[in-house]
């Protein structure tokens, strides 16, 4: 399980020191924060002994994490942005398709980029985001000038950060999901896969091609149905929860034929 993530570490220098003292401040905020015993204060002996982690490094952490400024989990501005785009009958052809937006309100109305902006955030101007997004291939410009969303654009094709962003994202859900089902809590989350092997590459290909025509067409359809059901939702005193739904795809051969 762990094995990718090492592997990412050490391509982007991130050396064991570095993630040892991460680990140990992941460590010392879960025990505190999410075994916490009924009616009892959470002490720095009882997270070392959840925890395994010196007393003196728990008292630390603990004081560390007091003092840290808290800051809300959102979702990637990009993220809300392409969701939009894709689900809200404006700006879509309705059936999961985005339209070709005008960069301006005063020449497409409602049905334009600027406005796009204007519906998720009000605070950052619509010529920084197409700027970058032109930069990164998320959108091209049409032979009317017009701003067309690259239908592969849930992943930027440069832009370490947003990349990083959405694998953190994506990652923990799903290690969430599957923890989930493992300690066995009710009811159990949807966590599946398919599995074959035995397989050519040209076998591989072809089934490659068909996750991703069958997995988008998924995504874009409960993304659809989401976003109405957030705009039903959104001034309930019972919309406090948030979902995920994920899609992956990975194959590789096996190593023991690589290795002959």
């Amino acid at each position: 399980m762990l094995k990718p993530l090492v592997n990412l570490f050490i391509s982007n220098g991130i050396t064991y020191p570095v993630i040892n003292e991460i680990l140990k401040e992941i460590f010392v905020d879960v025990a505190e924060t999410e075994f916490i015993l009924k009616g009892k204060q959470q002490t720095d002996s009882r997270i070392n002994f959840l925890t395994g982690i010196h007393r003196k490094d728990v008292k630390r952490l603990r004081n560390q994490t007091a003092n840290d400024t808290q800051s809300t989990e959102t979702s990637s501005l990009g993220a809300l942005l392409i969701s939009r785009w894709l689900g809200d009958p404006i700006f879509s052809d309705g059936h999961g398709g985005p339209l070709a937006l005008p960069r301006l309100i005063k020449q497409g109305g409602e049905v334009s980029f600027e406005n796009l902006v204007i519906s998720v955030n009000k605070d950052i101007r619509s010529r920084a985001i197409l700027d970058e997004w032109l930069y990164m291939n998320i959108v091209y410009l049409d032979e009317n000038n017009n701003i067309c969303l690259n239908q592969n654009a849930f992943i930027p094709e440069q832009g370490f950060e947003e990349k990083a962003w959405f694998f953190s994202a994506n990652l923990h859900d799903h290690i969430a999901a599957a923890t989930h089902n493992l300690k066995s809590n009710r009811p159990p989350l949807l966590e599946r896969a398919v599995y074959y092997d035995q397989l050519s590459t040209e076998s591989v290909k072809e089934l490659a091609e068909l996750s991703e025509k069958i997995g988008m067409e998924t995504l874009i359809k409960v993304n659809s149905h989401a976003l109405k059901l957030q705009n039903k939702d959104k001034l309930s005193k019972t919309a406090i929860h948030r979902m995920r739904l994920g899609l992956y795809f990975y194959d590789t051969a096996n190593k023991q034929n690589k290795d002959q």
